[in-house]
């Protein structure tokens, strides 16, 4: 992928990331229940405190979890991919400048943040399940494993790619021009 196309593609999945952020907060069961979140729910761990959130949604609140559950599968598309080619583009140029140690975690850490909507799909389904009543006890848990696991990784991603900006940041800005 060329420099510009990339860098198209990041300003896009820049904007839907944005997008999906904003919309997913909007539609949060705690604004129509005054009940708890959907990270909550992501978090509640077994059947009795899925329940128990799902009682203090009511419907109304069941159903936003379920349409923000349901676009969350777009969300993922966006923040995955966008924090992918983000750090792709953190590893192309630590390599093209000589950082060697920022080059050489870049060969792995771009995969986190696909990784993570991975495992915030299979977190999703989970959640699903556990709304329709068919999550049983096993659902909650391995939403909350596969939460934690995502949060993991997409926030290693997230770090990787700001400490990446800051290095170039740094040297296109504060380092002193050569001349001749």
């Amino acid at each position: 992928m060329s420099a510009a196309s990339r860098g198209i593609a990041l300003v896009a999945l820049g904007i839907a990331t944005v997008a999906f952020t904003v919309i997913l907060e909007v539609i949060d069961p705690s604004h129509v229940s005054h009940g708890p979140t959907i990270l909550a729910f992501e978090f509640a761990g077994s059947r009795a405190r899925a329940a128990q959130i799902m009682a203090e949604w009511g419907s109304s609140g069941r159903g936003a979890a379920h349409l923000s559950l349901v676009l969350d599968y777009g969300y993922m598309l966006s923040y995955g991919l966008f924090f992918a080619l983000a750090g792709f583009a953190v590893r192309d140029v630590a390599r093209a400048r000589g950082w060697r140690r920022l080059a050489a975690v870049g060969v792995v850490v771009p995969f986190f943040a696909l990784a993570a909507a991975i495992f915030d799909a299979s977190e999703n389904l989970a959640l699903l399940l556990t709304l329709a009543g068919n999550g049983g006890s096993f659902a909650p848990l391995f939403a909350s494993v596969c939460s934690a696991i995502k949060f993991t990784l997409i926030s290693i991603a997230i770090l990787y790619s700001v400490c990446g900006l800051a290095f170039w940041s740094r040297a296109r800005f504060l380092q002193p021009s050569r001349v001749g």
